[in-house]
């Protein structure tokens, strides 16, 4: 399980320390640029449309950086058009900061600016819709990120750095990775896609597209060597994205409602526990009035009882907390999962159909 830390905090886990990108300190942070002389260009510049530059040549003009003021000081971010009437999707993260009046600057491709206003975020998620005040846009279309596979190649965009237009090539490195992101009063659940593009310091809340051009995930963080320290933050070839298929269904709710909801099972999951998969806490250990499994909820109508050991969620095997809690939440309210409990070495299948619940 990797644990990622907000605003320069982070969390260490499994030997590995990490950090989410673009809030190491809550300031800008540009590259310092020096130019040297260059050779003359010549030669067409026409590219196929399957290849990195023909995809890029097409992605670039719907990708925008973001620039928000807040107590913190200056933070930077990326982001991508979602419809042709200003709305734009990035990471709770980046806009986070822009509590109250605090401005947002939506640059574009072309260098033309807007100010943008926020729509509705979730930290739970790590999503964010920001509205600009323009027509005529060209989205980017969301892929469906459950055909995507291992190897598959993919293509970074954004602002590493405050450098816009940035682009950065690699593969799908994982599937289902689980990650958490934050402290005890931000945390961000993503069961992300791995990859080994290059993603760095402002590149949080850019696509990440395949080679058709469709956004398979939105770039949210990236794991930092142990020991390298909160300020060192930059890319080692592990970077985490949110798969399309959550972005698509957390934006939409965004938009309509302002609000995100997630999917629930009904039950507490005992985080003391140490020994195989992941137990239903016991009645033993909750207070008076509590109920580790919700009556009527979905988990009791399953027959799940407290002090159950889970095991498994639709055949993939769970060993941590947090590896189940980001399985379920991936899904929507409604789904119909299976979940394997092991009760007296003998493991059994339940079917539980998911809840809903407002997301964080």
């Amino acid at each position: 399980m990797l644990v990622l830390g907000l605003l320069g905090g982070a969390v260490g886990a499994i030997g590995t320390d990490v950090l989410l990108d673009a809030r190491a300190d809550g300031r800008s942070g540009r590259a310092e640029v020096v130019e040297v002389p260059g050779a003359p260009s010549g030669g067409t510049t026409d590219r196929a449309p399957g290849s990195v530059a023909g995809v890029a040549a097409a992605v670039l003009p719907s990708v925008v950086s973001l620039e928000v003021r807040g107590q913190q000081g200056v933070a930077t971010g990326s982001g991508f058009v979602y419809s042709v009437d200003g709305f734009v999707i990035t990471n709770n993260h980046v806009v986070a900061g822009a509590a109250g009046t605090s401005p947002i600057t939506v640059t574009f491709s072309d260098g033309t600016e807007s100010e943008g206003t926020v729509v509705g975020r979730t930290e739970g998620y790590d999503l964010a819709v920001v509205k600009v005040d323009r027509t005529g846009l060209v989205p980017l279309t969301l892929g469906d990120s459950e055909v995507v596979v291992v190897g598959d190649p993919v293509i970074a965009i954004g602002a590493p750095l405050g450098l816009e237009g940035t682009v950065t090539t690699g593969i799908v490195s994982a599937l289902n990775r689980p990650v958490t992101a934050g402290d005890q009063g931000a945390t961000s659940w993503i069961n992300a896609l791995q990859t080994d593009a290059a993603i760095n310091p402002g590149n949080s809340g850019g696509p990440l597209v395949n080679l058709a051009g469709e956004v398979v995930g939105v770039n949210s963080a990236i794991a930092q060597a142990p020991g390298s320290g909160q300020t060192a933050a930059g890319s080692i070839g592990l970077g985490f994205a949110i798969p399309a298929n959550q972005v698509r269904r957390t934006a939409q709710q965004l938009i309509e409602t302002g609000r995100a909801t997630r999917p629930i099972i009904g039950a507490l999951i005992d985080n003391r526990y140490e020994g195989e998969g992941v137990r239903v806490v016991r009645s033993e250990d909750v207070a008076a009035g509590e109920h580790p499994v919700s009556p009527g909820g979905p988990a009791d109508k399953a027959g799940i009882k407290p002090g159950d050991i889970i095991v498994a969620i639709d055949g993939r095997p769970v060993t941590q907390e947090d590896e189940l809690l980001v399985a379920i939440r991936a899904l929507a309210p409604g789904d119909e999962i299976v979940l394997t409990i092991r009760e007296d070495g003998a493991d059994r299948d339940v079917s539980v159909v998911l809840d809903e619940a407002a997301a964080d």
